[in-house]
């Protein structure tokens, strides 16, 4: 690319807005990093300061986390317990929570119950 008049109608629309979106910016960046030039050469022949393209390259390179997705997450060790077929019932599932903690849930058990019961023991794990 040669020229400002050489470059791809999308990339020359997106570098005249005053402000990018990620998904603009990413157009710009990669148009830079396929072209082969050296990021002044190509900012120049945009009219876009090199500045502004290398920040949104280093902006995009990193992975963001997902959204409502903690950074470090646990995953704890479970025991299926298959169904009682002597008495047609099924063993209460039970979970091991730590420090000695364990909950049983029996068949039939109230989802309002147990999460109210996690919900206090949650806010004690947080203590």
């Amino acid at each position: 690319m040669a020229g400002r008049s050489r470059m791809v109608g999308a990339v020359v629309a997106v570098a005249g807005k005053r402000y990018w979106r990620q998904a603009e910016a990413r157009v710009v960046v990669d148009a830079w990093r396929k072209s082969g030039q050296p990021l002044p050469e190509f900012a120049a022949a945009l009219r876009v300061r090199a500045q502004r393209i290398a920040r949104w390259a280093e902006q995009l390179e990193e992975p963001a986390p997902r959204a409502g997705t903690p950074a470090d997450v646990d995953f704890h060790p479970v025991r299926v317990v298959g169904a009682d077929r002597d008495r047609g019932r099924r063993e209460p599932i039970e979970v091991l929570l730590g420090e000695g903690l364990r909950v049983r849930v029996p068949e039939g058990f109230a989802s309002d119950d147990l999460a109210r019961v996690l919900a206090v023991l949650e806010a004690r794990a947080a203590c």
